[in-house]
């Protein structure tokens, strides 16, 4: 028997074959660690459609929200690494260990594919007496801090520190709006509707409906260039004559220790979604920014965000470990 079974191990190690090769067997399950309704959440229906036309089995969303986004994250990286649980990490994980909110940093997930990058847009609402970015920023800069706030975010999330960058730039305390925390940009343009905040930093598509509804107007989009569905919304180069850029990025991963030849087949899975037709049309029509990087250059672009979100959150007092 013994012998056997070392001849059957010699076999598979011959043939190339391992005991993943014939995954998936089953639904894959993929972790949003954001509401639904928000942009991470759109974002992640239109890769699951198309990574179940490419494994061949259902990829079911499932939305983990709280402590801003570390709920979600947790759960992907604590995953079993057999593929059957990934995520659509944001731009959150490489700030979670620095804010000393969750003991792992980046290097406890196997990088898949960077899929989308979204310039912050600075939203208020309707009614805000903020008529461009310039009265804004002047406005910001002569009230005390805590007079405004902002939601849609945690505190030290990427819109966060985009939005903060924004302020430095223009000599005003970064910490002058405060935060008020929410699960995502949609219950954050619920309290920006109520009057709760006065301003959400988030993606152009996340405020669409809002926009749409005559309850919100941005004022700036962080980009180098003008998003194309949003053409009525200008720069901050348009806007205050200097440049700027900030947002958030989105990008599948899952548990590290992930077998080597699952790997390559969500690699290969996600390359082929993240450039057909159907999902470049989808950010574009939706003014998602759209952003590609396969797998090792995916690890390299979080090891790179990782260093610079350390460094801009220390100079932000945000930064809790060193």
């Amino acid at each position: 028997m013994k012998f056997k079974t070392m001849m059957v191990a010699a076999m598979m190690t011959a043939t190339g074959f391992s005991a993943s090769a014939a995954w998936p067997e089953r639904p894959v399950t993929l972790v949003v660690p954001w509401a639904a309704g928000g942009g991470t959440d759109a974002v992640a229906r239109i890769l699951a459609a198309g990574l179940e036309k490419e494994l061949g089995k259902p990829v079911n969303v499932v939305n983990r929200t709280g402590g801003g986004g570390v709920v979600g994250h947790t759960e992907m990286v604590n995953a079993k690494p057999d593929g059957y649980t990934i995520g659509l990490a944001t731009a959150e994980v490489t700030t979670f260990y620095w804010s000393n909110t969750a003991p792992f940093t980046y290097e406890k997930l196997t990088p898949i594919a960077l899929v989308n990058f979204d310039s912050a847009a600075f939203n208020v609402g309707s009614d805000s007496p903020w008529t461009n970015l310039r009265a804004a920023l002047d406005d910001i800069k002569k009230q005390p801090v805590g007079r405004y706030k902002m939601s849609g975010m945690a505190a030290g999330a990427a819109y966060h520190l985009a939005f903060a960058g924004l302020l430095q730039l223009e000599g005003i305390d970064p910490k002058a709006v405060v935060v008020v925390p929410s699960q995502g940009a949609a219950p954050g343009f619920q309290e920006l509707a109520s009057g709760g905040v006065q301003v959400v930093p988030s993606s152009l598509p996340e405020g669409k409906p809002m926009i749409d509804a005559g309850r919100v107007k941005s004022l700036a989009v962080m980009s180098k260039e003008p998003i194309g569905a949003f053409p009525a919304v200008p720069t901050v180069k348009q806007a205050i004559g200097k440049d700027y850029e900030g947002g958030t990025w989105r990008g599948l991963a899952a548990p590290a220790g992930l077998p080597a030849d699952i790997t390559a087949r969500l690699v290969e899975a996600a390359e082929k979604v993240a450039n057909s037709d159907a999902y470049k049309t989808f950010l574009a029509d939706r003014g998602f920014g759209y952003a590609y990087a396969k797998g090792p250059a995916f690890g390299e672009f979080l090891a790179a965000q990782h260093k610079q979100n350390g460094e801009i959150m220390s100079a932000l007092g945000l930064r809790l470990r060193q």
